[in-house]
C-alpha cells in the first residue's frame, strides 16, 4: 500500500507531465499556424506578383490575345484559392480542377492558333477538358449528397458550422 507521500508525488509527476504535454501541443500549433500564414501570404503575393508582371508584359507587347486573358483568369482562380483557403482553412477541390480546365483551354487555343491544323493532340486536350468537367460534376454531387458532418476537427476541438459548410464545397452555387 503506497504511502501518503508517494501518492502525492505521483499526482505532482502525472499533473507535470499533463501540463507539459499541453504547453508542447500549444507551442506546436502555434509554430504550425505561423508557417500556416506566413506560407499563404508569400503564395499569395508571389500570384500577385505575377499577375502584375504578367500584365505589364501583355502592355509591353502592344495587343493582347485570348491566350493572355485566361492566363490572367489562371491567376484570378490562384488567388481565389489563397483567399478561400485563408478564410475558412479549407481547400475546395474545384478551385484546382477550375483551373485545370483553363490551362487546358489555354493550351487548346495556342496550339490551334499557331498550327492551324487538326491533330491528336487538339482531341486528347478536349478529352481531358471533359473529363475534368465531369470530375466537377461528381466532387458536386458527392459534397451535396454526402455533406461533411460537423465533427471534432484534426485537434480535438469543435468545428464551427462555417467550417462544415466550406466542406460541403458551396454546393448552393
Amino acid at each position: 500500500m503506497p504511502v501518503w507521500g508517494e501518492k502525492y508525488a505521483m499526482n505532482w509527476v502525472e499533473r507535470l507531465r499533463a501540463s507539459m504535454h499541453g504547453l508542447a501541443e500549444s507551442l506546436g500549433n502555434l509554430l504550425m499556424e505561423a508557417f500556416h500564414y506566413l506560407a499563404l501570404f508569400a503564395i499569395g503575393a508571389i500570384t500577385a506578383w505575377a499577375g502584375v508582371m504578367a500584365f505589364i508584359g501583355m502592355l509591353e507587347k502592344g495587343h493582347i490575345t485570348v491566350d493572355d486573358i485566361l492566363l490572367l483568369f489562371i491567376y484570378l482562380e490562384l488567388a481565389a484559392m489563397v483567399g478561400i483557403y485563408f478564410k475558412t482553412n479549407h481547400m475546395p477541390i474545384r478551385f484546382m480542377i477550375y483551373v485545370a480546365i483553363t490551362a487546358l483551354t489555354r493550351l487548346l487555343i495556342s496550339d490551334i492558333s499557331h498550327t492551324h491544323k487538326p491533330s491528336w493532340g487538339v482531341v486528347m486536350v478536349s478529352g481531358a477538358i471533359l473529363l475534368l468537367a465531369l470530375a466537377i460534376l461528381v466532387v458536386r454531387y458527392a459534397s451535396s449528397r454526402f455533406p461533411a458532418v460537423a465533427g471534432p476537427g484534426p485537434r480535438g476541438t469543435a468545428r464551427n458550422r462555417e467550417d462544415a459548410e466550406s466542406e460541403r464545397d458551396d454546393t448552393s452555387d
